[in-house]
């Protein structure tokens, strides 16, 4: 069923929009041509005004230079021309002496006020008819009685307004059927747009997160809708994909200690009564519950994280500062694993973060420098110590927090792996650990605005924390004080 049908055509946003226009553009189409109309017959008005008066002024010179005859001589010259003038002059009796115009229809008569423009009525000779037309017309009196009207045929002002009338009820049915046009063609295009939408929900909403909105190339807005919803899809495809793989990684990753849980409690319930026996195996439980609960923990916190809802503050501190901590806090436990640090800062390096979650990241790269890096406290060739090394740098706007040791490192083509939860490659399949250090430590560099990256330390593994630098350093310390809070470092 499309739009239309479902939802009827009137009742379509795409209907009340041309509804709209529609009005809008006819009021001000109605609104130029009246305006256009008033001026132009305010100007005709002008015009006529101003020949008529003009008229009068040549006439009555002609009456104060010669009299009555050289007027009656001027008159006839005059109605002789063609052209829209008009000249009557009546004797004292009302009686036409010379002029154009054959009479005036009852109620248009001669003794209006002098000098005042009337609308008027007249008859014109044409051939052996009278015919009638309008006009507007002064008249003034004359000495002995004698009365004479000077005048303009409107005609042509009148076929003026009627052509503007005809332009605007043109110009309406014009709007109308565009108008009309208007609204089938975004009835048809927009419409069916919106149903795309509507149909691509409904697949996604029976299950399939593949789906994305149809982005034609045009790059109007509904692209930019479709664009931004697409990268909204893609968002949650991704982390239903991540929920679906944690709850599996969880059900294979985790059955083998519950299973050596359970089996070591059966063990001792069925061997003797011994309360030795049953201390030794209860601390051996509590420690294999005690690394279950640390998994569930790290999984908790890296789903806050990756959801950018953790619940730590961000303030600006100094990651330089963090940096020189953990090297002097770490310096014995790696000389204890039979290596050495070293440390590279160049500091200030400035950042807005959290503190702990910045130092719980690094400390989980030198726990894994430890772990892998310096396998069995063995010597590097040559008799040498092997070392972890641990720089903050600045690169442009970002801070780089690097954790290097000379271990056998990760083949380039597992680095991506590397990052996921519970992914233990081959080599550390002997080691303790539960596969989620790493994704825990790329998980607080997306909460920062930063990224991971492994890198080949040749030997060994380098992994690098890059951070977005505090672009205003003064600024934000200040912004941290008007919240109330203390910037770390």
């Amino acid at each position: 069923m499309t739009p239309l049908n479902r939802i009827g055509m009137i009742r379509t946003t795409a209907f009340k929009l041309a509804i709209v226009y529609l009005l809008a553009f006819t009021g001000l189409t109605a609104f130029l041509i009246g305006y256009i109309s008033y001026n132009t017959n305010a100007l005709l008005d002008r015009q006529l005004d101003a020949t008529i008066t003009a008229e009068i002024n040549s006439l009555t010179e002609q009456y104060r230079r010669g009299g009555i005859r050289q007027l009656v001589s001027s008159v006839e010259l005059r109605s002789r021309r063609p052209g829209a003038s008009l000249y009557l002059v009546n004797d004292f009796s009302g009686r036409s002496i010379v002029g154009n115009v054959a009479g005036l229809l009852p109620g248009s008569a001669m003794d209006i006020p002098d000098g005042q423009p009337v609308h008027v009525t007249y008859y014109r000779l044409d051939g052996d008819q009278a015919l009638e037309y309008d006009a507007i017309v002064r008249i003034y009196a004359l000495p002995g009685g004698f009365r004479m009207l000077v005048g303009r045929d409107i005609a042509e002002r009148e076929e003026f307004n009627r052509v503007i009338r005809d332009a605007a009820q043109f110009s309406v049915l014009v709007m109308v059927a565009l108008g009309l046009a208007t609204w089938i063609f975004v009835s048809r295009a927009v419409l069916k747009r919106v149903e795309n939408v509507a149909a691509t929900s409904r697949h996604i909403m029976s299950g399939d997160l593949s789906r994305r909105l149809e982005v034609t190339g045009s790059g109007d807005e509904f692209d930019d809708l479709a664009n931004s919803l697409n990268e909204m899809l893609a968002r949650i495809e991704a982390l239903m994909i991540g929920l679906k793989e944690v709850s599996d990684d969880i059900a294979h990753d985790l059955k083998t200690p519950l299973n050596r849980l359970r089996t070591r409690l059966e063990a001792t319930l069925r061997g003797p009564a011994d309360a030795t026996v049953y201390r030794d195996a209860i601390a051996a439980s509590i420690g294999e519950a005690d690394q279950l609960i640390q998994v569930f923990d790290a999984l908790l916190r890296i789903a806050r994280m990756e959801a950018g809802s953790s619940g730590d503050e961000m303030v600006p501190l100094d990651a330089a500062e963090i940096v020189e901590d953990l090297a002097d806090l770490y310096e014995p436990v790696v000389e204890d694993a039979g290596g050495v640090l070293r440390k590279a800062v160049d500091g200030p390096l400035p950042i807005a973060g959290n503190r702990t979650l910045i130092s719980q990241a690094l400390a989980n790269l030198i726990d894994n420098a430890i772990k892998y890096g310096l396998p069995a406290g063995e010597d590097a060739p040559g008799g040498e110590q092997r070392p972890v090394t641990i720089k903050g740098l600045r690169e442009g706007d970002e801070i780089r927090l690097c954790v290097a040791d000379s271990g056998p490192g990760i083949p380039e083509a597992d680095h991506a792996r590397a990052l996921q939860r519970f992914v233990r490659l081959e080599q550390s399949r002997t080691l303790p650990g539960s596969g989620l250090g790493l994704s825990l430590v790329s998980a607080i560099a997306r909460l920062h605005g930063g990224r991971l990256v492994l890198a080949d330390a040749k030997p060994g593994l380098e992994v690098t924390l890059i951070l977005p630098a505090r672009a205003n350093e003064k600024k934000a310390v200040e912004d941290a004080h008007d919240r109330g809070e203390r910037p770390a470092g």
